[in-house]
């Protein structure tokens, strides 16, 4: 099925359907009863986590530039401080890995869809003397919820994939989460839920692979350790992550963040114990899909690499305070950046991946 996606939006197919029409009653109710008791609690807006980071690390080299683009995953709604969000904590932990300051520039929008990605990313590359050597793509999860059809949702981000890799920035993308593991959420629509994020992810997965870019699955993450500790890993509102399971979701996102700009070690090597395969990419994709953390990255055509990398620890973050930024022309950008000690093309289309899976314990 999510080869079919990914073929749809490649090759201008429609929707494809999953359910019958006799479901469509039961769970139009649970769909309502969903929206009563989703967002009973009050998501704060997301802060502003804008700036530079590690800037104890400011040398010679010029600081790398980070872009988040997504939803409100990406923004980081449901945390109060900036130092909380996402993105801060990847550019804090990116700064600590390369020794080398970090700017943080997020242009992600709670309630955003992947249609949205086109706005997101003319933003980003609106100033070619900015543009981010990495970005990070968090998109999917209102996708589902609103029923954009698989096929223009996987178009929608593989066309912003492209984009960026043609302006020259690496690209990882957390997949659509579960969300069969949203707590108001009954059977039979949990089940389904988690099934069409599942599918979505492993189609988001080969339509990145195939633009030259790397994916790390999350749903998982918000799967068994968000569904057992739902009061820890998720925010007020019961929907979107609090700051735990932000922290928990930047840590399977950093290696492979790391890893794209060569700061990772790399090994020509399958580790047999961490499971890590060579599978074409749309079984890579599926297979990541059920298990957060794993990375799919595309090898020679037909191939991907299915790798589960170990987790690293993030860097105590501190909130970032105002620093003026010049803009061009000679005017002044109030961004944030963190406290002086830093804690605060190639697109070609491999139909094969790599896949490495997480250790699931951190290394300190």
């Amino acid at each position: 099925m999510a080869r079919r996606i990914a073929a749809g939006a490649a090759y201008g197919g429609g929707s494809i359907g999953l359910l019958g029409a006799a479901a469509v009653g039961v769970l139009l109710a649970e769909v309502q009863l969903a929206k009563r008791q989703v967002g009973g609690g009050v998501a704060p807006v997301p802060p502003s986590a804008d700036g530079r980071y590690g800037v104890a690390f400011t040398g010679p080299a010029e600081p790398l530039r980070l872009g988040l683009l997504g939803d409100s995953t990406a923004a980081g709604q449901g945390v109060r401080r900036a130092g909380q969000t996402p993105g801060a904590l990847l550019a804090s932990g990116l700064a600590a890995v390369s020794e080398r300051p970090v700017d943080l520039r997020n242009v992600a929008l709670p309630g955003a869809r992947s249609d949205d990605l086109e706005r997101q990313v003319s933003l980003l590359l609106a100033d070619p003397a900015r543009t981010p050597d990495v970005c990070v793509i968090m998109i999917g999860a209102n996708d589902v919820t609103h029923r954009m059809p698989a096929t223009q949702s996987v178009r929608c981000l593989t066309t912003a994939v492209r984009r960026l890799r043609t302006a020259g920035a690496e690209i990882v993308v957390g997949t659509c989460p579960d969300l069969g593991t949203i707590e108001p959420v009954y059977q039979p629509l949990r089940w389904l839920a988690r099934r069409v994020s599942r599918q979505l992810a492993a189609a988001q997965t080969i339509g990145t692979v195939e633009q030259g870019g790397r994916t790390v699955s999350l749903g998982d993450l918000l799967g068994p350790e968000f569904e057992a500790n739902p009061r820890e890993l998720f925010g007020p509102d019961n929907y979107h992550p609090s700051a735990e399971g932000y922290a928990t979701a930047a840590m399977a996102v950093l290696p492979t963040l790391c890893a794209v700009l060569g700061l990772w070690p790399e090994s020509d090597r399958l580790d047999g114990a961490r499971r890590e395969n060579m599978l074409p990419v749309a079984k890579a994709a599926s297979q990541a899909a059920k298990e957060a953390g794993t990375e799919v990255t595309g090898a020679r055509a037909p191939w991907a690499l299915l790798k589960h990398r170990r987790r690293r620890r993030l860097p105590a973050s501190t909130e970032p305070h105002p620093h003026p930024h010049p803009e061009p022309g000679g005017s002044t950008r109030l961004d944030h950046r963190p406290d002086a000690d830093g804690d605060g093309d190639g697109n070609g289309t491999p139909r094969h991946a790599w896949v490495r899976r997480p250790s699931g314990r951190p290394r300190e």
